[in-house]
């Protein structure tokens, strides 16, 4: 007899072809060269730039709570972004010095899950409190009347609280992302992590979903936290040229020269990546720019043009050492 309801050929291909696929367990990362002389220097490079991230991050931390006189809002945000690019960075750099001592280099499927959800949840966070540094800026050169009032500690709380948040939910949108994708072809990622770009380029399933998500996030997130940045300095540089005084500009502009110099790099090395995710190579240069060099450099950019945190950090140093001068007289005379 003659079936009633028969199969069309096409529904037998897809189990087919899923029950041919061999989900993958771990991935290869190709992103620097096999040079043994190379991988070396690289990894002499990452360990002082990972070394100078971790003792500038935690030094601006330390300096901003042990100070008095920086607790302001300006100084909270700064806090926070400190403590944002040193887990951004121990999220990558750790992993990059261990595969630079290594000939396969190789991540496994669940870490590199667990990459990509940490990886995006600060990176986001880092955008928007970005954003609210910017918005404290706007306040207070256009608006310094009222800053006291606008920029109130539950304020800032709330801006702060709210950045993690954002990031959190682009982390879970990434990693629900990345669940949907099968990688059975290849497992060779063009990049020194694990990031969503190059894994959407590796996967061998149906990728609308992801690059709908990344597209997304990239655009109603990073766009919008950028447009922020945007409009608080058109209108802090309009606030700025108003000013009669050449005195007056210049310290009004003194104030936000460090944040606008980390917000062009972040920005910029960032955005290009997931706006323009096809190039691989030039996402790597573009990816240790936001994921190494950023982190690195955000501790000296803040402290060495701004005079508050220079003179908390000399009265800083005068008190260990003073403090270090009394235990040595007392350890004598006993």
């Amino acid at each position: 007899s003659v079936s009633s309801n028969p199969l069309h050929p096409l529904d037998t291909i897809q189990p087919m072809a899923q029950s041919n696929c061999t989900q993958v367990t771990q991935f290869s990362l190709v992103g620097f060269t096999e040079e043994p002389l190379t991988q070396g220097n690289l990894f002499l490079l990452f360990l002082l730039t990972y070394l100078v991230t971790i003792v500038g991050n935690l030094g601006i931390i330390i300096l901003i709570r042990a100070s008095p006189h920086l607790h302001s809002p300006m100084y909270y945000f700064l806090a926070n972004l400190a403590f944002v690019d040193l887990c951004s960075s121990t999220i990558i750099t750790p992993k990059v010095l261990v595969d630079s001592m290594l000939e396969k280099k190789s991540i496994a499927y669940a870490g590199c899950v667990a990459q990509v959800f940490l990886f995006q949840l600060f990176g986001i966070t880092e955008c928007f409190l970005l954003a609210a540094m910017a918005y404290d800026r706007y306040v207070a050169i256009c608006h310094p009347l009222l800053y006291p009032l606008v920029m109130s500690p539950k304020c800032c709380f709330q801006l702060v609280t709210g950045s993690y948040l954002v990031g959190l939910t682009n982390g879970v949108g990434q990693t629900i992302s990345m669940s949907t994708l099968s990688f059975c072809s290849s497992s060779t990622i063009n990049l020194f992590f694990c990031d969503i770009p190059p894994l959407i380029s590796l996967s061998s399933s149906n990728t609308t979903l992801s690059h709908i998500i990344l597209t997304t996030a990239a655009s109603l997130l990073g766009v919008s936290s950028s447009l922020v940045v945007l409009l608080s300095y058109v209108a802090i540089i309009l606030t700025i040229l108003s000013i009669s005084s050449a005195e007056g500009k210049r310290k009004a502009f003194s104030t936000c020269t460090s944040h606008l110099t980390t917000v062009s790099i972040f920005y910029g090395s960032s955005c290009f990546t997931y706006l323009n995710p096809s190039s691989d190579s030039s996402r790597g240069v573009a990816s240790i720019f936001y994921t190494v060099v950023t982190p690195m450099l955000n501790p000296f950019i803040y402290s060495l043009r701004n005079k508050e945190v220079k003179g908390a950090l000399i009265k800083c140093v005068r008190r260990l050492f003073n403090s270090w001068q009394h235990t040595r007289l007392v350890s004598c005379r006993t």
